[in-house]
């Protein structure tokens, strides 16, 4: 699903990825893990393709990103890959159904078609009697289950996670992590989690460290 080849990444004279490579399978929950500052979220942005890197290549499901543009980058990104981060960033003036719903509107998709699909997610992660709340009316554990169905809506390839349960109580961080590999059991979905979190790092298939740039 992903590959990633001898990424560097510099940011002036400071290289914060110093030849990265790594290879994700579908359906696979990988966990990043490291010290802050050793590269995890850079390296999760550029496989993102949020972030771009120096040298190296990035191809996700067949496709090399090193050939696309920003446009073509920009609608990858919203049709093929979800994004889970720390701050739901949920919009404070809309409902959870309609939040769930813009990436579904960039993508194209009609308001029936996208409030059906929302409505089915919010469902499936045991939200159906808060579709019409605001984020201030939904508590943390709720809020970030609303973003996680907003990752969703447009059945991307793979989900990325970054430090997803690090605002959260122990209680909604176990119900979160449990709810990502509910996900991959139903969905098949591919998960990459950078987390500092080491309970869900232990969970998935593989953990990878990284130390000064490099996957050690």
């Amino acid at each position: 699903m992903i590959i990633a080849e001898n990424i560097h990444k510099s940011y002036g004279s400071l290289e914060v990825l110093k030849g990265i490579s790594l290879e994700i399978k579908k359906g696979e929950i990988v966990s990043i893990v490291g010290a802050s500052g050793a590269g995890k979220t850079t390296l999760l942005h550029i496989l993102g393709t949020l972030d771009g890197y120096d040298t190296g290549r990035v191809i996700i499901d067949a496709k090399d990103m090193s050939g696309l543009n920003d446009r073509q980058l920009s609608d990858f990104r919203n049709r093929h890959i979800g994004f889970v981060f720390q701050f739901h960033h949920l919009l404070p003036e809309f409902t959870a159904l309609e939040n769930v719903c813009i990436p579904a509107f960039i993508a194209g998709k009609s308001k029936r078609a996208a409030g059906a699909k929302a409505g089915e997610l919010l469902k499936l992660l045991g939200l159906e009697d808060r579709l019409t709340h605001k984020p201030s009316e939904l508590s943390g554990g709720e809020q970030q289950r609303v973003a996680v169905a907003r990752a969703l809506v447009n059945d991307p390839v793979v989900i990325l996670a970054d430090e997803p349960s690090g605002n959260l109580d122990s209680q909604s961080s176990e119900d979160l992590h449990r709810l990502f590999f509910e996900l991959r059991e139903r969905l098949t979905q591919t998960f990459v989690i950078v987390t500092h979190n080491q309970g869900l790092a232990s969970m998935a298939d593989r953990k990878l460290s990284i130390r000064d740039g490099l996957i050690v």
